[in-house]
């Protein structure tokens, strides 16, 4: 998931810096929300993982 965001981060960069601004906002969006799942997706698993049976 993290590569998908870093992936949507850099065609958000390209896409910038040719001047297409809604492709960039739109995979900028994507990027964040990706990373932002990616980051609970961690926390969920550090949590689980230190719990003992």
């Amino acid at each position: 998931m993290l590569y998908y965001s870093i992936v949507f981060f850099l065609v958000a960069l390209c896409a910038a810096v040719f001047g297409f601004g809604g492709i960039a906002g739109a995979a900028s969006g994507i990027a964040q929300i990706l990373f932002i799942l990616f980051l609970i997706a961690f926390v969920v698993s550090l949590i689980m993982g230190r719990r003992k049976a």
